[in-house]
């Protein structure tokens, strides 16, 4: 799985996490979760099991985001598609054990009217996204 390196939107952003993997894991994969630990999301439904092809409902900064899980690796990959009003993305997360910790990265790319317009306003709007998620993500994997 790829991002769309086309796209008017991508970023791709790392960090070492002073965590087991297994912890990071499973925030990352709990879904229904994640309102709990990510100040944007509002609300997340994953109907069915966690697989490849499972639909995941979600609200992120107020907009509703229909997402396919497209890639999954047990410890080591998930990533999916989205779909909201003007806009899909494409979002993998990647983990590798360092240390005793674990290296994340994620990569992200927006297409559509609303990413191009996005783009206008906010050139590194993706960047400070998915650096805000690694840094809430570390917070939060750190204090288990």
């Amino acid at each position: 799985m790829n991002i769309d390196n086309s796209a008017p939107l991508k970023a791709r952003k790392e960090i070492v996490i002073g965590a087991p993997l297994e912890t990071v894991w499973a925030l990352l994969t709990d879904i229904e979760r994640w309102p709990q630990w990510q100040p944007d999301v509002s609300s997340a439904r994953l109907e069915g099991e966690l697989a490849v092809g499972a639909v995941f409902r979600w609200k992120a900064k107020g907009l509703g985001i229909v997402s396919t899980v497209q890639a999954l690796e047990q410890g080591r990959c998930i990533g999916w598609t989205g779909n909201s009003v003007g806009m899909r993305a494409v979002h993998i997360w990647t983990l590798e054990p360092q240390g005793e910790g674990v290296r994340v990265a994620t990569e992200e790319s927006l297409t559509g009217w609303l990413a191009q317009t996005m783009k206008i306003f906010d050139r590194n709007f993706l960047e400070k996204s998915l650096e805000g998620s690694l840094q809430v993500l570390k917070a939060r994997a750190e204090r288990r």
